[in-house]
């Protein structure tokens, strides 16, 4: 394994939980500012997303890891990104920035590789029906998913699910609270 560690970065958590666990593994330190690692390779190549701190695991990773990360993302950048345009009154330019940086967030989304059905592959999973709700907010905020071809696409197969289709009846339908 390598972490790719930045001083004073969150990455000092999984540094100290891989030393807790005496696990093996290689420190790779990287320049938050150049994004540059300390053997000289541009970190954005390791990790698109440019988060520190970032495991590299010699099998590539465990399905598990690969859900909860997907499931971080959806949560702390889709969904936080999403939740400031909830709320009125905030300053044209503060909406500007929420949205410029969830516009990033979706193309990193879009880049993904598209051949798979669901998210994760080809079974559908609890990270499908999150970053379908999400992705169904963006139409209330102006924002045209067909602006992301595969994300469009993938919102098309969501919809015919009969469990999406049944969930959005039942609560079209529900009493309206009081």
């Amino acid at each position: 394994m390598e972490l790719y560690f930045a001083l004073m970065a969150c990455s000092l958590a999984p540094h100290i939980a891989l030393r807790e666990l005496g696990l093996p593994f290689e420190l790779v330190r990287v320049d938050n500012r150049t994004k540059r690692t300390g053997d000289g390779r541009d970190f954005l190549d390791i990790n698109p997303k440019d988060y520190i701190a970032a495991l590299a695991l010699e099998n590539g990773g465990w399905p598990r890891v690969r859900l909860q990360e997907m499931l971080n993302f959806i949560v702390a950048e889709l969904h936080g990104g999403s939740a400031p345009r909830f709320r009125s009154g905030l300053p044209k330019t503060a909406l500007q920035l929420f949205r410029d940086k969830l516009f990033q967030r979706l193309d990193w989304l879009e880049d993904r590789p598209q051949t798979q059905t669901c998210l994760l592959g080809d079974r559908f999973g609890i990270a499908d029906a999150y970053l379908y709700a999400v992705l169904s907010w963006l139409p209330r905020f102006e924002i045209d998913i067909a602006l992301w071809p595969a994300r469009h696409a993938y919102c098309q197969r969501m919809d015919a699910r009969p469990s999406a289709r049944a969930a959005h009846r039942a609560e079209e339908t529900a009493a309206p609270a009081r």
